[in-house]
C-alpha cells in the first residue's frame, strides 16, 4: 500500500497530552483492566511517542480529531427521495457532522441511526401486530465499523458519508480496498490497513478481528429476504457499501406519505412473506418461493390465492414455466 498502513503510526509534532480525550481513555483503562497511567496505556499501545501522539492515538482518543486530520469525521445526511439532487432541487433534509473520537463517534451514530431509520408493523397470523425493521441492524452499523477502522486516513481530501434513501442507504469510505483485498475475495480475506486503530476497537468491542464480519452482512440481508449487499470501488480511489431496504418497507414508507389504500404490513405474515419474495425476485413459481422461505408448498400456495384474490400480485408466463409479480 506504499506505506499508507504505516499513516497510523506517523507522529503528530505539535500535540500533546493535552489534546487527549481522558474521560474516554479512561474508560479504556476500564476495559484493560490495568494499573497503568493513562499516559503508559498510550505509549504501550505506541499511540503516544515521546509526549506526542500519533495519528492513531488523536483518532482515537483525542479530543478534537479534525484539529489535525480535518476530513477525520463522519457525515450522515438524509435525502427525500432515491437519489441526490443538486441546485434548487437540493433534497438534503437532514445533515449531522461526527468529528470527535472514534469510540464516541461510533455510540453517536449508531444511536442516530436507530432513530432514523423505520421500523414497520405488520398483522402476524396469530392475530398480532409484529414489527420488521428497514434493514437489520448488523449490515449497517457493521459496514460503518468497516469504513472508520479500515479508511485510508492519509487521503485527507474526502471524509467517510453515510447517505439515507428512501429506498437504499450508502456508506462511503475513503481509499481503495487495503492490499490483498479485493471485491471477490473480500467475504473471506481479511486485511487491516490500521491494526492499531483496529486493534483498540476490538477491545472496546466495536471490531471483531475475526473475519466474519462481510459475510454476516450477506447472511443477515439474505434472511431478512433482502437483496445482497453492493460494494463497489468508485474512481478506485474509494469503497462504497450500498443496502437496499425491502418493497414491504419502501411502499409502507410511500403510503404512509400518500395516504394509499393498499399497506402491505397489514397482510398476513406469510402472505407479507411471499409478497417481499415475489417484489424483489418476480417471476418465481410457488415451489421457488417455498424453497427460499423453507415453508410448505400449501402453505405457499395458500398465501399467493390471498394475495390474488386481494389484486396484488398476477400469473405471467406460461402455466408450465411462469411465475407471479407484483401487478403495477
Amino acid at each position: 500500500d506504499k506505506g499508507e498502513r504505516r499513516f497510523e503510526d506517523l507522529v503528530v509534532e505539535e500535540s500533546t497530552f493535552e489534546d487527549v480525550d481522558t474521560e474516554l481513555l479512561s474508560k479504556y483503562k476500564e476495559i484493560l483492566n490495568t494499573n497503568l497511567s493513562l499516559e503508559e496505556i498510550l505509549e504501550a499501545r505506541a499511540l503516544m511517542k515521546k509526549g506526542h501522539l500519533t495519528y492513531a492515538g488523536i483518532l482515537l482518543f483525542g479530543k478534537f480529531p479534525t484539529k489535525y486530520l480535518p476530513n477525520a469525521r463522519v457525515r450522515l445526511l438524509k435525502f427525500e427521495g432515491n437519489k441526490m439532487e443538486t441546485g434548487r432541487r437540493l433534497n438534503i433534509i437532514k445533515e449531522i457532522n461526527y468529528e470527535s473520537a472514534i469510540p464516541r463517534i461510533i455510540e453517536d451514530i449508531k444511536r442516530e441511526m436507530h432513530s432514523q431509520l423505520r421500523d414497520f408493523q405488520y398483522l402476524a397470523e396469530d392475530g398480532m401486530f409484529k414489527t420488521i425493521p428497514e434493514y437489520p441492524e448488523f449490515p449497517w452499523f457493521e459496514g460503518i465499523v468497516n469504513a472508520i477502522t479500515h479508511r485510508n486516513y492519509s487521503l485527507q481530501g474526502d471524509c467517510i458519508r453515510i447517505s439515507l434513501y428512501d429506498d437504499h442507504l450508502e456508506i462511503f469510505s475513503p481509499g481503495k480496498l487495503p492490499n490483498i483485498v479485493t471485491l471477490e475475495n473480500m467475504k473471506y480475506t481479511r486485511y487491516s490497513r490500521n491494526p492499531r486503530i483496529a486493534r483498540v476497537l476490538t477491545e472496546f468491542g466495536y471490531v471483531k478481528e475475526l473475519n466474519e464480519g462481510v459475510k454476516r452482512i450477506y447472511d443477515e440481508m439474505q434472511e431478512s429476504f433482502l437483496k445482497d449487499p453492493i460494494y463497489t470501488e468508485p474512481n478506485s480511489s474509494s469503497v462504497l457499501l450500498t443496502l437496499e431496504n425491502s418493497i414491504v418497507s419502501r411502499k409502507a414508507r410511500i403510503e404512509e406519505n400518500r395516504n394509499i389504500t393498499f399497506d402491505p404490513t397489514t397482510l398476513p405474515e406469510k402472505q407479507l412473506l411471499v409478497y417481499g419474495i415475489i417484489s424483489s425476485h418476480p417471476g418465481l413459481n410457488a415451489k421457488q418461493i417455498s424453497e427460499i422461505l423453507t415453508l410448505k408448498k400449501s402453505s405457499i400456495e395458500t398465501a399467493i390465492k390471498g394475495l390474488k384474490k386481494k389484486d396484488i400480485i398476477e400469473h405471467t408466463g406460461s402455466r408450465a414455466y411462469g411465475g407471479y409479480v407484483v401487478k403495477k
